[in-house]
């Protein structure tokens, strides 16, 4: 069975999905067996990351946008693919670097997630968004 959870963003940032995902696991009476997510753009990830200290979301941030910063940086001069803004070719970038796809196995109806972590939606680019992830879960 795929499902498709919509996700809004407002900018760079994570944004944290584990409860929709979760609940749609218990909606479908899932026990055990594989969560595969994807993500269903070019300029946005998915993630495993802590969900108990905000900081570790905001340092992520930061560093990705240092790692590579908007076209209008000197530093990123050489690239070319500039249309859609200076954020968007180091969006596609950092979608390269970071997963857009992950699987978690589940376990008596439960994501196999570590205690301090959560699933997120990576957002690379400046203005809000509408994302996309779909979910499939395997029977096993």
């Amino acid at each position: 069975m795929l499902h498709q959870i919509e996700i809004a963003t407002r900018g760079p940032g994570l944004y944290e999905f584990t409860r929709e995902a979760a609940g749609w696991l218990t909606g479908i009476g899932a026990e055990e067996g594989l969560l595969t997510l994807m993500v269903r753009h070019t300029s946005a990830s998915i993630l495993i990351q802590e969900n108990a200290d905000p900081e570790v979301q905001a340092d992520l941030t930061a560093f990705f946008g240092r790692l590579v910063p908007p076209t209008s940086d000197p530093s990123m001069a050489y690239l070319t693919h500039t249309y859609e803004g200076p954020d968007d070719m180091p969006a596609h970038i950092k979608a390269a670097l970071l997963p857009v796809s992950l699987s978690i196995p589940v376990t008596g109806g439960r994501m196999a997630l570590g205690t301090w972590q959560g699933i997120y939606l990576m957002e690379h680019r400046d203005r809000p968004h509408r994302r996309e992830v779909a979910l499939k879960f395997l029977q096993g």
